[in-house]
């Protein structure tokens, strides 16, 4: 099923995302968590690909599996700034062989190689370009695209970054998911300003459970987050307990996704990280505001 028609649905839901892993001797392990995750049934689960695509394969995959075995849609991501024009097409028709039907097109991180060089001799700069390939592929895939609500950290300001965000969606995005997002008020804010734009396509927040202290200077390296002071203040009061960390992050987690709810937002897209207690301590949260129970 493709994401365009998921998100139709005024239903209240959530989807997950999990990444694939770096080695393949923990491959059984990454894909039982993420079948765990899938098996409770969430609206899709997104999977990730390998930084310069070297676990490209375990991401098709994965997805592949779920969508088999559990009949859950599934979202695969594509990256290009590391990869040559023809690799990216070889992963697209691998990705149209697998009944793959939604595909997330980014960038991808730049590696320190690539800065050092300035990315001299690279067929791509911009997921735009990625986008367009896509959609000249004649697959016909569902299209996501990722937007910064507190603005790309490469973008000079706003108004730039949503001037780039209409061109992918001119050149095929179906829908954009957000960065992970801790305080809901940056995210009303900036789809106000998408829709001033005339950004008129799906936006996802990303929400991000923080359930280890060592988690938030990774997520700020990551996104460039903005941390609320209540966030703040949960972290330095529970982080060094492990389990009540886990707890906090996870409530944290969930009453941010309640305001959304509570303000119109239907579908909300969660950073579960291959951790099927955190999925599970969310839906466990919400089970009868979604109207149903969850059990793994």
């Amino acid at each position: 099923m493709k994401i365009s028609s998921i998100l139709k649905d005024e239903r209240m839901s959530l989807s997950f995302e999990v990444f694939p892993p770096k080695q393949e001797t923990s491959f059984e392990s990454v894909r039982a968590a993420a079948e765990k995750i899938a098996s409770l049934r969430p609206a899709f689960m997104s999977v990730t690909y390998g930084a310069g695509g070297g676990v490209s394969g375990y991401t098709v995959k994965i997805a592949k599996g779920i969508e088999e075995k559990y009949q859950v849609p599934t979202l695969a991501h594509l990256t290009c700034v590391s990869s040559t024009r023809e690799t990216v097409a070889r992963r697209i028709e691998e990705m149209k062989d697998a009944g793959i039907e939604n595909v997330m097109a980014l960038r991808g991180d730049l590696t320190p190689e690539l800065l050092e060089n300035g990315r001299e001799g690279c067929d791509y700069r911009y997921a735009v370009e990625l986008i367009r390939q896509l959609k000249e592929s004649g697959a016909n895939f569902c299209i996501g695209g990722a937007c910064y609500p507190e603005v790309h950290p490469e973008s000079p300001n706003q108004r730039e970054d949503i001037a780039h965000l209409r061109e992918k969606v001119e050149a095929g995005v179906d829908f954009l998911t957000t960065q992970m997002i801790f305080d809901n008020n940056l995210f009303y804010n900036f789809l106000y300003k998408l829709r001033e734009a005339g950004v008129s396509v799906p936006v996802l927040p990303g929400i991000m459970p923080i359930t280890n202290a060592n988690q938030v200077e990774r997520a700020i390296k990551l996104s460039g987050a903005f941390m609320p002071q209540r966030f703040k203040a949960m972290v330095d009061r529970f982080g060094s307990d492990d389990l009540a960390m886990r707890q906090a992050g996870i409530a944290y987690a969930a009453d941010q996704i309640i305001d959304l709810f509570a303000n119109g937002v239907t579908k909300v897209h969660v950073y579960s990280m291959n951790k099927p207690e955190v999925a599970e301590g969310i839906l466990g949260c919400l089970s009868d505001i979604l109207g149903k129970r969850f059990s793994a």
